[in-house]
């Protein structure tokens, strides 16, 4: 995707890529550059009863409107999503392979699932939905690690990348019967450092 090219491997992954963390960090960007030891955390309220809906994504629903790429603009406006942006890329970002997201982040409920969806940012603003994950994880774990699948995706010069983290994705996966109104924090500091790794070509 993002190329508009088919490619043939002998492996998968397929050699030549090499897991590279971006991190998450206080003011909304999403950087290669490791956190400061005393960034702050970011914070959100969710509310189970008025879950983050599922738009788009590698899913299969009668609706076919709701499959697929979707731009993500309407979600990331709700006050319990976050979003983690990098500045508009310099040159082409191949991603092949498995992603996956590693948050460390807190909840005042006795649960709570945890989601982070990758996006490709165009040029025009349009947010496009690439790959997403979730993990549901007890009251009293602080580290979890959210499997996105795998994709294959070039993020072109001029775009930007993103990650949304939030703590549901509703009816795609079924809220969590742990789960209350809840104060949820996730750390961006350098000793607990929220991140996500992708393959990303070696140049």
């Amino acid at each position: 995707m993002g190329a508009n090219e088919w490619r043939e491997a002998e492996a998968w992954p397929p050699p030549g890529f090499t897991g590279t963390p971006y991190y998450l960090h206080a003011d909304g960007t999403l950087s290669p550059d490791a956190p400061d030891a005393d960034a702050a955390p970011c914070a959100f309220v969710h509310d189970p009863d008025d879950p983050v809906p599922t738009h788009g994504g590698g899913l299969l629903l009668p609706d076919p409107v709701n499959v697929g790429p979707r731009d993500q603009r309407a979600i990331e406006e709700r006050p319990d999503v976050l979003c983690f942006t990098t500045p508009v890329l310099s040159a082409d970002v191949e991603v092949t392979g498995p992603v996956t997201a590693v948050l460390h982040a807190a909840t005042s409920a006795p649960g709570a699932d945890w989601t982070a969806k990758l996006v490709d940012v165009r040029p025009d603003g349009r947010a496009m939905g690439v790959t997403d994950g979730i993990v549901r994880s007890p009251g009293d774990r602080t580290r979890h690690e959210i499997d996105l699948a795998a994709t294959s995706q070039t993020f072109r010069a001029g775009h930007r990348i993103r990650v949304e983290i939030a703590s549901s994705n509703f009816p795609r996966f079924d809220r969590n019967p742990a789960m209350v109104r809840a104060d949820h924090t996730v750390f961006c500091d350098a000793a607990r450092a929220s991140r996500i790794i992708l393959p990303v070509r070696a140049s």
